[in-house]
Formats: C-alpha cells, sequence, structure tokens
C-alpha cells in the first residue's frame, strides 16, 4: 500500500507523535465513512492490528493501513497553514474529491 505525505503534515504528526497521548502508538489513517465513490478519511493515534500494513513514507513517519480498506491505498495527507491550519487528506487514485477535515 501506498501513502504520501507533505512537509508539513510531517512536522504536525511528530508534534502529535510526541505527546503522552501517542506514547506506544502509531498514526493511523482511518476511513470514517463512505459517501458515493470516495472516502472521508480521519487520523487517529492506534496500534498495529492483525490486517494492518506499517507505511514507510519519504518523511521518516510510518502510517497504519488497513490493508482490506481499498480506499487506503494510495492516501496522500497533506497539512496546510491556510486558510486555516488543518489536515487534508485524499486519494488521489480513488477520487478527484477533495475533503477537509
Amino acid at each position: 500500500m501506498k501513502c504520501k505525505i507533505n512537509r508539513n503534515a510531517a512536522k504536525v504528526l511528530t508534534e502529535m507523535l510526541s505527546t503522552e497521548e501517542a506514547e506506544g502508538k502509531m498514526i493511523r489513517v482511518a476511513i470514517d465513512y463512505m459517501h458515493g465513490d470516495h472516502a472521508h478519511y480521519n487520523i487517529v493515534f492506534d496500534t498495529p492490528k492483525e490486517h494492518d500494513e506499517i507505511v514507510k513514507t519519504d518523511k521518516g513517519i510510518d502510517i497504519l493501513l488497513d490493508s482490506r480498506e481499498e480506499f487506503l491505498d494510495g492516501v496522500w495527507i497533506q497539512y496546510f497553514y491556510v486558510p486555516k491550519e488543518d489536515f487534508v487528506i485524499t486519494n488521489p487514485s480513488k477520487s478527484p474529491h477533495v475533503h477537509r477535515h
């Protein structure tokens, strides 16, 4: 499976992983819900489960993805500071839609 993140997202995720809440856990991209031909994604702290794949990104952060869920393969995690500070998670290989969290 594939996952990429931009530089801003890597910085914010690294900060998130250094919190007490994240101790011993990893970043998981999960699907909140499916909407027609695209998915709405969320970021949570979690530990690897039986069907997970640990995807290494080029920014040195490992991301947990459920290997059974095709809409997670190819997700792109971006973080923007404008117009507001927010993650934007899309999957260019599955959907043309952009969903802001």
